[in-house]
């Protein structure tokens, strides 16, 4: 008897640890890749369809936020596919694009090392006329650029990191070979269907090099739509340029309490035609995703403060949609979640996850306003 019951309850356990193992299973995708579009990408989130003809889903904010994340993904899986020799159908990078009815028509080389640093996607008019989908979808890019951020693996960190502290020191990218690469690409697509058909995005370092690309390629009057997730915000030059600033304040105050006479009229007016022709130039407005847990990008969403260095205002989220201090201007997208660890912050794959809720604010960033200040600065006559 004693046997029997011993016996039922060995088989018991077994059945509840088969079961246990089943859950677990499926969790991780029945033992796939935790990389593989159907076990960590979006869920919900249907594929295009004739319908988007009439009614495109690319014009839900969250829809298209959601779609850019995931090509950012293809480009980092990009990279690991081709360290680990995955081609084919062994391949991960293409499902994160295909679903959407993109292909790949463009590598992003590193020189210097060889890795894929980024790619061209391109609307997929084969396949969606497979799916019934005649035209493109309004509001879908014909092309994206995408570029991935930092990986840590023994292929790529050396220069990886190379550019985390290029721009660590200076707060700029464009010494890079990467930047050469990133603004020869996305211009010469901008050209090709024009920059309203035309979309740069990135993550981390990725996003770094997303916006001073897409700067620079405003300032020559090519204005692409930019969408930058945990775009890095710290380095030692805005330090610097912070103890500058404060001595600058002083200097000004100084310097109002002096006679002014015709001089101030005459500067005056010629502010006045400065900002006249600001406004004409400012037709760039790029969109920020940071997680205030994130300490690579988090200073973006801080109130730090106002024209003259005095502290301006306090840490709560505040809305309408668009920042525009300084003459610079851009949507600000927050993401709080309480006390996050940094690398739940920073990963991209919040960016997908159902759950998501943002808050669109409008601060008084210092930071954006001297990212942008020189795009809208207007050369002396």
């Amino acid at each position: 008897m004693e046997m029997e019951v011993e016996t039922k309850t060995q088989v018991e356990e077994i059945m509840v640890g088969a079961a246990m193992e089943m859950v677990e299973g499926s969790k991780n995708g029945g033992g796939a890749h935790p990389y593989a579009f159907h076990v960590s990408g979006p869920r919900n989130l249907s594929s295009p369809n004739w319908r988007d003809i009439i009614n495109s889903s690319w014009k839900n904010a969250n829809y298209k936020r959601t779609v850019m994340a995931c090509f950012i993904q293809g480009a980092y899986l990009l990279e690991l596919d081709r360290q680990e020799n995955k081609t084919g159908e062994n391949a991960l990078a293409p499902n994160w694009w295909l679903p959407f009815k993109y292909k790949l028509t463009q590598t992003l080389i590193d020189e210097r090392d060889g890795s894929i640093f980024g790619a061209i996607l391109e609307w997929d008019c084969s396949s969606a006329l497979s799916d019934f989908i005649l035209i493109r979808p309004s509001g879908a890019p014909r092309a994206v650029l995408a570029l991935r951020g930092t990986l840590l693996k023994s292929v790529t960190i050396r220069r990886d990191l190379t550019d985390d502290l290029r721009f660590l020191a200076w707060e700029s990218l464009k010494g890079s070979v990467r930047f050469k690469v990133a603004f020869d690409t996305l211009k010469s697509c901008a050209l090709k269907y024009g920059s309203s058909n035309v979309c740069v995005i990135g993550h981390s370092l990725g996003a770094g090099f997303a916006l001073q690309v897409g700067k620079a390629l405003a300032k020559e009057g090519i204005h692409v739509e930019a969408h930058l997730f945990n775009p890095p915000s710290v380095s030692l030059s805005m330090s610097l340029k912070t103890l500058g600033e404060k001595a600058g304040f002083v200097w000004r105050r100084f310097r109002s309490m002096l006679p002014s006479g015709s001089e101030t009229q005459q500067n005056t007016e010629l502010g006045d035609q400065n900002k006249a022709k600001s406004a004409v130039l400012k037709k760039w407005i790029p969109h920020l995703y940071v997680n205030n847990s994130d300490y690579v990008c988090c200073y973006y969403a801080d109130p730090t403060r106002n024209q003259d260095g005095i502290d301006g205002g306090r840490k709560e989220n505040l809305a309408p949609a668009v920042h525009n201090v300084a003459e610079a201007a851009v949507k600000l997208f927050v993401l709080s979640k309480g006390n996050q660890k940094f690398l739940d912050a920073h990963k991209l794959e919040q960016w997908w996850a159902d759950d998501l809720e943002l808050q669109t604010v409008i601060n008084n960033s210092k930071l954006i306003s001297r990212q942008l200040k020189s795009l809208y600065q207007v050369p002396a006559s």
